[in-house]
């Protein structure tokens, strides 16, 4: 097809713009051929051939008649836009191994971090910490700023673009430490220089995780002045709000009070009130946030789609007893008098914390899935109430002896949703879908501790269960949650959309054949069902199989100023310390 031809089948103003970006002799890098192209605006398919110059989409119409150098049949199947995972723990998987293989079979082309902590700024205290609490994955902190560990990513090659949030719990660290204090006036200035320093580099905003120490220590104050500070910039706030338990509607408060004080937009991690008691507040969660919407304030959520979720046995103790950074929490763990006092407070209904163990219901609820030291290792997939009949302790006892043993906060799974709060959670028009795991592979280190499935299984399930087999929303719906609904929330410009301009990040995938088959019992288990993946105009899967390509970016947030003067900026500013 020559110039005039393509021209003549456009049908656009923006698509005779990208034309532009064709090589001389009209051919196409990639076409995507014969298959049902769903936009990610929500609009339902429509049989079309999407061609690929470079990095970019430039035509998505009838290209029966254009030559390529790499043709992609995708006949029977859905075409997309790359898979947008809004809340990723890759950071350190993808140092590990850049493929990032199972997330790719899942059709994911963009991992967005920063849930509360981010891989930089970082003081020299922080990273000698950062070392000293590896577990499986051991690597050298080669980076000191935010985008320079994105930079060193690119450098070292991945296969997914990256994108983060400054986490908020970060920033206290590097200004306060992890004492449990408001901060000064001085403090709280230099970490509003620090979120902008790296909004410059290209954050999205600031992320925080507030039923964690030290990021719980931070008042609702210190959120907005963070946040501030990214609002001048076009970034949001994100957030693993205070509470997901006895006090969700109120945590939810913040979250809108944060957007109403900031005018930023706002979202909320992995939308859930956790724990029997508390399911029945999940549509009261809901109408707070439609009145909000209704009067003007951006705010929105994600969800990974299983009953359970992962974090460490932190989450069953007090707050109190973590305070001053992990050394000193096992250090009281380890005083008998204090060890009574939690195990009371772990008994008894939580006043002023999350006790995701009381949430979940008994120790039977509970998985425990990684440790570091190798002579825990064998209890991995073990549940709490099995180790804790083994050993004869309380379960109590055994989670504070397990995380001292291994020094460690310990991974485990706590059983606190129910299925109906999912499905309605889905229904909400404004939610999109994170993983709130790793990206990993069935090999190496991995293998060392269990993963949540939902690692290896999360956006397939979305696909297969909630949208394919129970239908509780439609298939181009599905797909807008995952990639254009994602990408305008977070401001990503020319991502999750398949138009002419758009970055070419494309998944082709059968809906009727994908699955996940990751369990708690087996959680590595590639997803299947996805055919071809393009990362930039790349191809990174081919037929199902990963080609080794790693044409990843770090997708820079709305405040990038160039990587010259970010980085001019950051040593004017004096911002870490020599």
């Amino acid at each position: 097809m020559d110039r005039r031809q393509f021209l003549l089948a456009s049908s656009s103003a923006a698509l005779l713009a990208a034309c532009e970006t064709l090589p001389r002799d009209g051919r196409f890098d990639v076409v995507v051929r014969g298959g049902t192209v769903f936009d990610g605006t929500g609009a339902e398919g429509r049989e079309a051939d999407v061609g690929i110059a470079g990095d970019r989409v430039v035509a998505v119409g009838d290209l029966s008649g254009a030559r390529a150098a790499t043709v992609v049949d995708a006949r029977g199947m859905a075409v997309a836009p790359g898979f947008i995972n809004v809340l990723s723990w890759a950071n350190e998987s993808l140092i590990e191994d850049g493929l990032s293989q199972s997330d790719i079979r899942q059709g994911v082309t963009l991992e967005v971090m920063g849930e509360g902590s981010s891989m930089g700024p970082l003081t020299p205290a922080m990273k000698e910490e950062a070392v000293k609490r590896q577990s499986d994955i051991k690597y050298d902190i080669e980076w000191t700023t935010f985008g320079e560990y994105f930079e060193l990513l690119e450098r070292r090659g991945v296969s997914t673009n990256v994108a983060s949030f400054l986490g908020a719990a970060t920033a206290r660290v590097h200004e306060v430490g992890y004492d449990d204090r408001r901060a000064t006036p001085a403090e709280l200035a230099r970490m509003q220089d620090l979120v902008r320093a790296s909004m410059r580099e290209g954050a999205l905003g600031v992320g925080s995780s507030l039923i964690y120490a030290p990021g719980s220590f931070a008042d609702t104050d210190e959120l907005v002045a963070l946040t501030q500070a990214a609002a001048e910039f076009g970034g949001g706030y994100i957030s693993h709000i205070r509470s997901e338990a006895d006090r969700y509607l109120e945590a939810l408060d913040e979250l809108i009070e944060i957007a109403r004080r900031t005018g930023a937009p706002v979202q909320m991690y992995h939308m859930k009130p956790a724990g029997k008691k508390n399911w029945s507040k999940s549509q009261a969660g809901l109408d707070k946030m439609n009145a909000a919407r209704a009067a003007g304030i951006d705010v929105s959520a994600n969800v990974y789609t299983y009953t359970a979720g992962a974090t460490g046995l932190d989450a069953a103790m007090p707050l109190w007893v973590q305070a001053g950074g992990h050394d000193a929490w096992v250090a009281r763990l380890k005083q008998p008098a204090i060890r009574k006092r939690v195990i009371r407070e772990m008994r008894a209904p939580a006043v002023g914390w999350e006790n995701l163990y009381e949430a979940a219901g008994g120790p039977d609820k509970v998985i425990l899935i990684a440790f570091k030291n190798e002579k825990l290792k064998p209890l991995t997939g073990k549940t709490l109430a099995e180790v804790s009949a083994m050993r004869g302790t309380s379960p109590e006892d055994t989670m504070i002896d397990l995380v001292i043993e291994d020094d460690s906060r310990v991974g485990a799974a706590y059983f606190v949703m129910i299925e109906e709060n999912i499905r309605r959670n889905i229904q909400w028009p404004w939610t999109a879908v994170g993983s709130d795991e790793a990206s990993l592979a069935p090999e190496g280190a991995f293998l060392e501790s269990n993963p949540h499935p939902r690692a290896y299984g999360c956006f397939a399930r979305f696909l297969a269960k909630y949208v394919r087999d129970e239908k509780v929303i439609t298939l181009a719906d599905g797909i807008r949650r995952l990639t254009g609904l994602p990408a305008r929330q977070l401001r990503l410009k020319g991502r999750g959309q398949l138009a002419a301009g758009f970055m070419a990040d494309v998944v082709v995938f059968d809906p009727a054949k994908i699955q996940d088959h990751a369990t708690y019992a087996k959680p590595h288990q590639y997803s299947t069902g996805v055919a071809h993946v393009l990362v930039n105009g790349v191809p990174v899967l081919r037929d199902g199989e990963h080609t080794g390509a790693k044409p990843g970016r770090f997708a820079r947030g709305p405040g990038w100023t160039g990587v010259k003067e970010a980085r001019r900026r950051t040593r004017r500013s004096a911002l870490v310390p020599a």
